[in-house]
């Protein structure tokens, strides 16, 4: 598919579009990722929704900003995204950071959001990885995202459960996104935003959680069981006291559901969104 690039906010932003006169379905990667994990989405959703999938700031080929964005910051952009692409509805989705990002563009402008897709979704709870608690930490966090091998090395055994089945292609992506100017400064700006040496901030979770559990959206819930990134108790927390949801618990899969098992995923969200429009 085309990449296609929009000017936001002084940001030129590389996303993709389906497109056609059919209810809106954006989605959103995760911290260090790009929207090439949801192309397998796009693919098979294309009958049914308009999929866009696009670049976060800092992210993939957008710009790098000056400042750190945070998940709130990152929830501001994207409607300001969709309002330059003269969208006003849709549904939100997200892969780690980007379930997160969706749940605060519920809270920013609700009435804008049918429903919600939640895939092993960042800021649920206070559990995170040891290496993103050091990368917090002043000057560690600079020494271990340093660009190279060892980068690429530590996100492929981070997000896939099945490292023999991460195709060149895969590889490839992580890789770019790595090796990018000005890329690892960017990711460690967002981390700090997010995680402190404790964990993940308590301030956002909480936050995360009260904004789930007023919500009266219809909300899927998807984890990979053997996600090492976000603890699987994570979203059956969230899912808990999130009235008008579901969870899906994918075995033998980690991070990242989309690109792992993304049959299945495909699968789950028709049946999801299909049930809501009948």
């Amino acid at each position: 598919m085309e990449d296609l690039y929009i000017s936001v906010k002084g940001y030129t932003i590389r996303y993709r579009d389906t497109g056609g006169e059919k209810p809106v379905l954006l989605l959103t990667h995760g911290i260090g990722s790009s929207l090439e994990t949801w192309e397998a989405q796009a693919d098979a959703l294309a009958d049914h929704l308009r999929v866009i999938s696009w670049d976060l700031p800092g992210h993939g080929l957008s710009d790098i900003p000056h400042d750190a964005f945070g998940i709130e910051t990152y929830a501001r952009f994207a409607w300001y995204f969709l309002d330059a692409l003269k969208i006003d509805q849709t549904i939100v989705g997200g892969n780690s950071m980007g379930g997160g990002i969706s749940v605060h563009m519920m809270n920013a402008y609700p009435e804008r959001v049918t429903h919600a897709v939640l895939l092993n979704a960042a800021g649920l709870g206070k559990d995170s990885p040891l290496p993103f608690r050091l990368m917090s930490l002043p000057i560690l966090g600079d020494l271990m995202s340093k660009p190279g091998k060892i980068a690429i090395d530590n996100q492929i055994k981070a997000i896939f459960y099945n490292q023999e089945e991460v195709t060149d292609k895969s590889k490839a992506i992580i890789a770019r996104n790595v090796m990018r100017e000005g890329a690892q400064a960017a990711f460690v700006a967002t981390l700090k935003e997010i995680t402190t040496i404790f964990g993940q901030r308590k301030s956002l979770y909480s936050k995360t959680l009260a904004i789930l559990s007023a919500t009266k959206k219809p909300v899927l819930f998807i984890h990979g069981r053997h996600d090492v990134v976000i603890p699987l108790a994570h979203s059956q927390h969230a899912q808990a006291m999130t009235p008008n949801s579901k969870l899906i618990i994918l075995e033998e899969c980690g991070h990242t559901p989309q690109i792992e098992e993304p049959a299945e995923v495909n699968k789950r969200l028709t049946e999801f969104l299909l049930e809501q429009e009948a």
